[in-house]
């Protein structure tokens, strides 16, 4: 059984985490795969937005630990790390693609933290977000230190990693940590309604939105000023820019491209 499944339509990419037996836990053959298929839709120019979410009751578990207690699969922390998370969330963040985490289930350890590195997270009211790291002595890994304080303060974020609270998807929305909360009957219909409202607007313009922002979590005010006069300059000059003053003044509905 493919480990993620890839399916391109009208301009959007739903990347499906397709281990359910597993709860969608991460072994190397499914981080690799996930890490190829976000390779695939950045390049992909007919990709406006990617969908992340999960096949069956979970969105993503985690680490499947009985990758790393077999003495013979075991590929060790350093590798599943360097080689399986931090790639994942490097390639979240730099796709020119925006990326919504469409969560379906229970997202715990390093699958909360990879939903929470996208750039939109929804998820049903019967999701729940937990930290797992500290019930078996690890760290929060997968940009989970690094997005959760970012997200929900410090004291928040502090007391969830090392109490490893789980967090209803109600409550995520209200502390900032995710965007909204849909029901769960009407789940499926909402995701592919924003997935379709974001294909059609200028994803040029939300790609360079997505840099700024990354550059943001680490310039200082007058870096950042600089930024984005460079971005809006850019931003200026595409397609979708003209396209959207046009019809602006012409009062009609513009038509994007995302170029």
């Amino acid at each position: 059984m493919n480990p993620i499944l890839l399916n391109i339509k009208n301009g959007i990419a739903r990347i499906t985490l397709n281990r359910p037996k597993s709860f969608n836990s991460f072994n190397r053959e499914m981080a690799l795969a996930l890490q190829n298929a976000l390779d695939d839709c950045h390049l992909n120019k007919e990709v406006r937005v990617i969908v992340l979410t999960g096949e069956g009751k979970a969105f993503c578990a985690g680490q499947d630990l009985v990758e790393v207690t077999d003495q013979a699969q075991n590929p060790g922390f350093r590798k599943i790390l360097d080689e399986h998370y931090s790639p994942i969330i490097q390639k979240i963040r730099t796709t020119e693609k925006p990326i919504i985490a469409a969560v379906n289930g229970v997202a715990a350890g390093a699958g909360a933290n990879i939903a929470l590195a996208c750039d939109i997270v929804v998820a049903h009211e019967k999701v729940s977000f937990i930290q797992a790291f500290s019930g078996i002595g690890l760290i929060p890994d997968s940009g989970g230190t690094f997005f959760l304080p970012r997200l929900i303060g410090f004291q928040k974020a502090s007391a969830l990693a090392m109490l490893g609270d789980k967090v209803s998807a109600e409550e995520a929305e209200k502390m900032g940590m995710i965007y909204k909360v849909f029901s769960l009957e009407n789940f499926e219909e909402e995701v592919t309604a924003l997935a379709n409202r974001m294909a059609t607007m200028p994803t040029k313009g939300l790609a360079l939105t997505k840099q700024a922002f990354n550059l943001a979590m680490s310039n200082s005010l007058d870096e950042q000023l600089v930024v984005e006069s460079k971005l809006q300059i850019e931003a200026s000059e595409t397609h979708d820019y003209h396209e959207g003053v046009a019809a602006f003044l012409e009062k009609r509905k513009p038509v994007f491209k995302g170029e």
